[in-house]
C-alpha cells in the first residue's frame, strides 16, 4: 500500500498546505487515479494535453485555496508588515509598479489584477517556488483565474472561471477544457527582496494583507520546513540529479531551447553573464545580495524566464542544459 503526502485544509478559506513534518499521511488503496473520462475537483477530463493519471489532487477542493480578485494596495511607507528580506513578486508596466508579497501568495497562489489598464494574473506555486505573471487577455477576453486544487508536476493548475479550462502555471498553456492548447503571454516579473524592489521602485504599491480573509495569519509560513527539505510532496514526470531538488535556478526559454542558470553559480561570477541559448544571444543579470536574476536579449528586451526550484524546471524541460556545468552524469 502506498503512502502519499496530502495537503490538508481547515475550513473553506483557511486551508493551506502544511510542512512535511506535520502533513497528514493517507493510506491509499493501491489503485492509481485515472482522471481521463472522470472528474477531479469538479473538472471533467477529455483527452488532456498531459497524461491524465499524472494530474494529482493536491488536497484542498476547487477554490479551497482562495484566489484574490480585488486586491487592495498600500504605499511602500505603509507596508509595515514587510521585513527588508521578505520575498516579493514585483511587476512594473507603463510607469506603474506593484509588489505582491510571497507571505500573502503562500495562502492564495493567484491574484487577479490590473496594471496600467492591462488585466494580469500574478501566480505563485509554493511547491515549485515559481512566480509568474501573465496577461489575462486571451482570445479577445479578459479571463479571471482560480485555484483548481489540482497539480501537474507538483505545480499548481489554474482554471479560468469563464470556460473552466485548466492551465499549467510553469508551461503557461491550457491543458484541458475549451481553451486547450491556448497559451498565456508571460509578463516581466522580478522575484526579489522587498528591500531591493523598494529601492528600485520607491513609488511602488504593495498588496495589502487586507485581503478580505481576516482569519488567515500571513505571519505564518506553512512552507518553511518544505524549503529546507529535499523531498518532494508529489511526483514529477522527470527527475534530474545534476542539481539539488530545491536549488534555485533561473530557467530561460530562448532560441527554441531551455537553459537553467543556478543562482549559486551565478553568485560566483561577475554579472552580467553573456551567453547564448540555441541561436539567441542572452544576457543574465544577477544580484547576489538579493538573490534575483533576470534575462534579456541583445536589445535589452525581457526574455521569458522563471526563478524557481531546479526539480520543477527539470520536470517541465527534461532536455534543459545547465549553464557552467558539464553535461554528463556528475552533479553540478
Amino acid at each position: 500500500m502506498a503512502l502519499k503526502y496530502l495537503h490538508v485544509w481547515s475550513g473553506l478559506f483557511s486551508c493551506m498546505r502544511m510542512n512535511s513534518i506535520t502533513a497528514l499521511l493517507f493510506v491509499l488503496s493501491g489503485v492509481a487515479y485515472s482522471a481521463e473520462g472522470s472528474r477531479l475537483n469538479g473538472f471533467q477530463f477529455e483527452d488532456p494535453l498531459v497524461p491524465a493519471d499524472s494530474i494529482e489532487k493536491g488536497g484542498p477542493p476547487r477554490d479551497g485555496i482562495p484566489a484574490i480578485h480585488s486586491p487592495r494596495f498600500v504605499s511602500a511607507d505603509d507596508a509595515v508588515f514587510l521585513d527588508p528580506d521578505d520575498r516579493i513578486l514585483g511587476v512594473s508596466r507603463g510607469g506603474k509598479s506593484k509588489a505582491y508579497p510571497v507571505r500573502i501568495l503562500n495562502h492564495h497562489e493567484i491574484v487577479n489584477d490590473w496594471i496600467s489598464e492591462q488585466a494580469i494574473v500574478v501566480t505563485y506555486c509554493p511547491l515549485c517556488g515559481s512566480g509568474v505573471a501573465f496577461s489575462a487577455h486571451v482570445g479577445g477576453t479578459d479571463l479571471t483565474f482560480g485555484v483548481s486544487g489540482l497539480l501537474y508536476n507538483s505545480d499548481v493548475l489554474l482554471y479560468d472561471r469563464e470556460t473552466g479550462s485548466l492551465w499549467s502555471q510553469i508551461a503557461g498553456i491550457s491543458i484541458n477544457g475549451p481553451l486547450k492548447g491556448s497559451e498565456l503571454i508571460q509578463r516581466p516579473l522580478q522575484h526579489t527582496s522587498w528591500e531591493n524592489w523598494r529601492q528600485r521602485h520607491p513609488d511602488t504599491e504593495v498588496m495589502s494583507t487586507d485581503t478580505g480573509f481576516p482569519f488567515i495569519d500571513y505571519k505564518r509560513d506553512p512552507y518553511k520546513q518544505y524549503r529546507k527539505d529535499s523531498r518532494l510532496w508529489f511526483p514529477v514526470s522527470n527527475t534530474d540529479n545534476r542539481l539539488r531538488n530545491k536549488a534555485w535556478v533561473l530557467g530561460v526559454i530562448a532560441g527554441g531551447s531551455a537553459k537553467a542558470y543556478p543562482l549559486k553559480k551565478l553568485g560566483k561570477n561577475e554579472s552580467p553573464i553573456h551567453d547564448r541559448i540555441g541561436n539567441m544571444p542572452v544576457t543574465i543579470h544577477f544580484d547576489s545580495e538579493h538573490q534575483t536574476a533576470a534575462a534579456f536579449d541583445q536589445d535589452r528586451n525581457y526574455v521569458e524566464s522563471i526563478q524557481l526550484y531546479w526539480f520543477a524546471w527539470a520536470a517541465f524541460h527534461p532536455d534543459t542544459s545547465i549553464w557552467d556545468c558539464d553535461d554528463g552524469s556528475r552533479r553540478c
